[in-house]
């Protein structure tokens, strides 16, 4: 499954990319999260609870932020575990462009899943996906102009 889109925050570059690598700012965007771990610097612990369909459960996962483009762009991977629901994986190249006071988050993001995830069906799986990566960047924009303004 493939998912892109771009947003556009209220904010300079180095105050998105900033953002994007605050555990505190990430857990309260990222829908259902319990919790963020920071274990180094490219390295992320969470665990996160979904619903999907019928199927609910609670996530544990690994993320690896590759930051050497950084603040233009950087991707992440990550793989996450959900017990008898099933695993997912995958990764998100974002890219980030100044145009003037704002800044425009660009990204693309692929995920595989196996389990009985997989079995709920493709459209269900990329409607539900579109609906998370939708509210964490609508909450991420919003927490970012917030931390601009206070």
């Amino acid at each position: 499954m493939e998912l892109k889109d771009e947003i556009r925050i209220s904010a300079p570059k180095r105050v998105v990319y900033d953002a994007l690598q605050d555990p505190e700012i990430l857990k309260q965007c990222i829908p259902g999260c319990e919790e963020l771990i920071k274990k180094s610097d490219n390295e992320l612990e969470a665990k996160v609870v979904l619903k999907v369909g019928p199927v609910k459960a609670k996530f544990s996962g690994d993320v690896t932020l590759d930051t050497t483009g950084a603040p233009d762009s950087f991707s992440l991977t990550g793989q996450g575990n959900g017990g008898a629901a099933g695993h997912a994986k995958g990764g998100a190249d974002v890219t980030l462009t100044e145009d003037g006071d704002e800044t425009i988050l660009t990204y693309n993001a692929k995920a595989e899943i196996g389990g009985k995830l997989a079995q709920l069906g493709s459209r269900l799986i990329q409607g539900t996906a579109q609906k998370l990566a939708g509210k964490f960047f609508k909450s991420f924009g919003e927490a970012v102009e917030e931390e601009k303004v206070s």
